[in-house]
């Protein structure tokens, strides 16, 4: 248990992207005194630590890095093989931010002396005035709004988080304030999707292959089970691609449907990827920090739920079943929801929780 009185210190995530350099200048314009902390995933990014290293010179914080790539190796990219390999899509993000990047914001505070942690995410926590817990919720800028990716994060982290960029209302704003303390990174592009493969050098389908990963390769089907020919292997396909299948049918064809067993994939037309019904496992819930459900709900749970980060949230009902399961019936079917995929439920602009599609 945290003993930490609340004080001005706070640990910043320092990539060295505009977002969490200019999170930085907000957070000192609070009277906060920063510390940047860079960790490097891959363990050999002496460049990115380098240049956030220099970032913190120039912002007058101090600094410090850490090597966590053994720890992201075991956890996520482990994670993120095994789950293609299983026919499912995982979004690393989602797996990092509770084990390895707010894990570890939270150690170098506590051995600093730093009550808050920060990051540059486009999200804000709010504390309920009630319950006196904390959530996320979304942020300002809804075209950046990140709060999808936070949804597994608990109370302990919560309640010393610190979002500057929640309040946000557009990219262009993030720009103009690094511009007004002339920072060289003003306009540098946003950060790739998946930290740990640079896809101008590797694609994902060929890092999978490297690390073995590549699943069972099978046949495609169609809905009735006819044979329409083979595929590289179950990793290199999600639910709803159509472009890349590698076949040609004369018509628009999706995968519906992956089957890790037998390394089948099912290809149908677009109505196909449509579904009223989605189950969820390993569960999040931020009031229990776990899977259990909110105090203040029984076995149903009226929601907003988002099936991917690009999707719009749509309105729901949660369900408790067996196992720790949910079974998620929104009012409208929801085009392609794809195992692996994090489902996250909204009230409102708040967070409350979220699952792994089944």
């Amino acid at each position: 248990m945290n003993t930490l009185k609340k004080n001005k210190k706070v640990i910043l995530g320092l990539s060295g992207g505009v977002d969490s350099t200019t999170a930085a200048l907000l957070l000192k314009e609070q009277g906060m005194e920063v510390i940047g902390f860079y960790f490097d995933v891959l363990g050999t990014n002496r460049e990115g630590e380098e240049a956030a290293r220099k970032l913190a010179e120039r912002l007058s914080i101090d600094f410090v890095s850490m090597d966590v790539s053994k720890e992201f190796s075991d956890i996520v990219i482990e994670n993120f093989c095994s789950e293609y390999a299983c026919g499912r899509t995982p979004n690393p993000c989602v797996i990092c931010n509770p084990t390895i990047k707010f894990r570890k914001l939270l150690q170098i505070a506590d051995e600093r002396g730093a009550y808050y942690i920060a990051t540059g995410h486009y999200a804000q926590v709010e504390q309920d005035p009630v319950n006196g817990l904390y959530y996320i919720t979304k942020g300002v800028n809804q075209k950046k709004d990140q709060s999808y990716m936070l949804y597994r994060l608990g109370q302990d982290v919560l309640s010393r988080l610190m979002l500057p960029l929640g309040g946000i209302v557009c990219k262009e704003d993030t720009r103009r304030i690094a511009r007004s303390y002339e920072l060289p990174n003003a306009e540098a592009s946003d950060s790739q999707e998946i930290c740990f493969i640079d896809e101008s050098v590797e694609s994902y389908e060929r890092f999978l292959f490297r690390r073995n990963a590549v699943g069972k390769k099978g046949n495609f089907i169609d809905q009735h089970g006819n044979v329409l020919g083979e595929h590289r292997g179950i990793s290199c396909y999600t639910v709803g691609q159509r472009k890349g299948l590698g076949i040609a049918l004369g018509k628009p064809a999706f995968v519906t449907k992956i089957d890790a067993e037998s390394g089948d994939i099912t290809l149908g037309d677009n109505d196909s990827l449509f579904q009223g019904e989605v189950y969820s496992y390993n569960n999040f819930f931020a009031e229990t920090s776990g899977s259990g459900f909110p105090d203040t709900c029984s076995n149903k749970l009226s929601v907003s739920a988002k099936i991917r980060y690009a999707a719009k949230a749509a309105d729901a009902v949660v369900e408790k079943i067996s196992n720790g399961r949910l079974l998620i019936t929104f009012d409208e079917p929801q085009r392609a929801p794809t195992p692996g995929q994090s489902i996250v439920f909204y009230q409102g602009d708040r967070v409350i929780g979220g699952g792994f599609i089944e």
